[in-house]
């Protein structure tokens, strides 16, 4: 066999290996769905902040695609969240699952809205700001966990004077990491951690 047919037989089972299902992406919005918390890793490294991430199914009426939405805030300040969005997730084609971010319109309106799904009523997804150049692709592991990116730097963000923001994932069965980065124009990095991504542990299930 030669080289070249050698490496097609090897991407070809990669590939096959790493292909995704609807049970795949049930399984994906299951985990996300839920209460996260990274105190543990502030206990562990000062330079990492106690944060709350919850993450709570909308719209399940909706067929086609999974709605999620989403209040990421400080554990000492949980009524000022610091980021509301909503995420649509769907498969995209049968390699990878696509996290697509879309803001509020007035999002104050909608603090507690995990808690209070009444508040979420108040919005449809055609009433949503759709982030460009944001979305999550994410690809399956060998491991079975998934892991995935924003592409290039679409993402833009003038957050402290930011140019574009990205951003890396990686879900496991009871565990988030993310990493979110604001870059300037000349690829310096603005906001963010440093060291690594903020490990989100499980604390709830919804």
């Amino acid at each position: 066999m030669s080289i070249a047919a050698a490496l097609l037989v090897f991407w070809g089972n990669l590939s096959a290996q790493n292909k995704v299902s609807k049970s795949d992406l049930e399984h994906i919005v299951k985990t996300m769905s839920g209460g996260f918390s990274s105190e543990a890793q502030s206990i562990a490294d000062s330079a990492f902040f106690n944060i709350s991430l919850k993450m709570k199914p909308i719209w399940q009426n909706i067929k086609g695609a999974n709605w999620l939405y989403v209040e990421q805030a400080m554990a000492a300040m949980l009524q000022k969240p610091y980021r509301q969005r909503v995420y649509k997730v769907e498969l995209l084609g049968d390699t990878a699952i696509s996290s697509t971010v879309f803001e509020l319109p007035n999002p104050f309106r909608f603090i507690g809205g995990i808690e209070k799904p009444e508040l979420l009523s108040r919005f449809s997804p055609d009433s949503l700001i759709y982030r460009v150049g944001c979305a999550i692709i994410l690809k399956k592991n060998t491991d079975q966990t998934f892991s995935g990116s924003t592409v290039g730097k679409g993402c833009l963000s003038s957050l402290r004077g930011a140019s574009y923001a990205t951003s890396k994932v990686t879900i496991s069965d009871n565990k988030i990491v993310s990493w979110d980065q604001g870059w300037d124009k000349e690829d310096k990095q603005i906001w963010g951690a440093v060291k690594g991504g903020y490990i989100f542990e499980k604390r709830k299930s919804w």
